[in-house]
Order: C-alpha cells, then structure tokens, then sequence
C-alpha cells in the first residue's frame, strides 16, 4: 500500500464495507430469500444431560449377558468415541420455511 496511512485506512475500510456487502448479498441469495436459523449445540451440555442415562445404561450393560463376546466395557467406550468425534459436525436442513444450519461444539 502507497500513500499515507490515513488513505491507507481509508481503503481497507473501503474494501471492508464492499466484502462485508458482498457477503450479506450472497448469503441473501444462497437461501433462497428463507431466513436463515443457527443453532450451536455444545457437547459438553449435551454430555451433562445425557450423563444419568449413561449410567442407567452401563448398569444395565453390566447384567445383560452380550452376545459374541463383546465386553461391556468396550461397548461403553465405543458409544463414547463416537459422541466426542461429533465435535465439529454442521448439519444443514432445509425445511421449507427456513434454512436451519446445526453446528456441534
């Protein structure tokens, strides 16, 4: 960038205002004129939740006898790898009055 800092600012700005007007437009436009809804769902709350039934299900786990030989123990692990590797999954649904984008964290 040339000139004075204060006309460099000026473009940044300039440049800033045309991106961020380019961003509103294209979102406007990839739903559809839809409204777009966000919903963040955090694993952690989930997990705190979702605790007490775990452990209904591990007592139960323990009892049950498994067929072909699979421990309870590595079942409850199995089911708890697959919950933490959700992290970082976006779910888009497109009903047919919004769009609903779902993001785990």
């Amino acid at each position: 960038m040339s000139g004075t800092p204060i006309r460099a600012l000026a473009a940044l700005q300039a440049r800033a205002m045309r991106t961020a007007r380019h961003q509103r437009r294209r979102a406007h436009v990839r739903s559809g004129e839809r409204p777009v809804i966000r919903l963040w769902l955090p694993l952690t709350a989930l997990f705190l939740i979702l605790s007490p039934f775990a452990f209904l299900l591990l007592i139960v786990a323990v009892f049950v006898p498994w067929p072909r030989g699979v421990s309870p123990l590595d079942a409850v692990l199995a089911v708890g790898r697959v919950l933490l590797s959700l992290e970082g999954t976006e779910v888009d649904v497109q009903a047919p009055d919004a769009l609903v984008r779902l993001k785990i964290v």
